[in-house]
């Protein structure tokens, strides 16, 4: 790591970072998180591996085949994956290409089912779980919709952080 990211605060703002997105899963404060909640903490962070590089990742860091994951491993080898920036964002204009897509009707949302429909049958597919856990954050409770812009912009960071 270069003595310049030392000491501008790059790699303490990036543990900050890290810390909080783990600490959310934290459930029992205990400095652990169920193995299951890995890939929800590295989108947060605005990392997107695949399934392949997400399986050697948590090869990485889990504790002994536990299925959880401690912080005191999962700091440094997420640090180094944001520093190396190894996991990069889909570009944003990408994924609003990829929206328009699916959004036949250019409403400029989403139906939560809609979503659904696409996100466990196509490409890397999500499970129902890690989809309502999903929805949870990203439906517009009052119209029952996902507007995708918004989701977009949770999507994509700033790659300076």
């Amino acid at each position: 790591m270069a003595e310049d990211e030392q000491s501008s605060g790059v790699v303490p703002d990036v543990h900050k970072k890290i810390k909080a997105a783990f600490e959310a899963f934290d459930y029992e404060f205990n400095n652990t998180v169920d193995v299951r909640e890995i890939s929800t903490i590295i989108y947060s962070l605005g990392c997107f591996p695949t399934q392949n590089d997400l399986h050697d990742f948590l090869a990485e860091v889990e504790e002994d085949h536990t299925r959880y994951i401690h912080l005191n491993r999962f700091l440094p080898a997420m640090t180094k994956v944001l520093l190396e920036n190894r996991f990069p964002p889909i570009p944003e204009d990408h994924l609003l290409q990829a929206f328009e897509v699916l959004d036949k009707d250019k409403k400029g949302y989403l139906e939560p089912e809609e979503l659904t429909k696409y996100m466990t049958k196509e490409g890397e597919p999500f499970t129902q779980e890690e989809m309502d856990e999903m929805l949870t954050a990203l439906v517009d409770h009052e119209k029952n919709r996902v507007y995708y812009k918004d989701l977009i912009n949770q999507l994509t960071v700033d790659p300076d952080m």
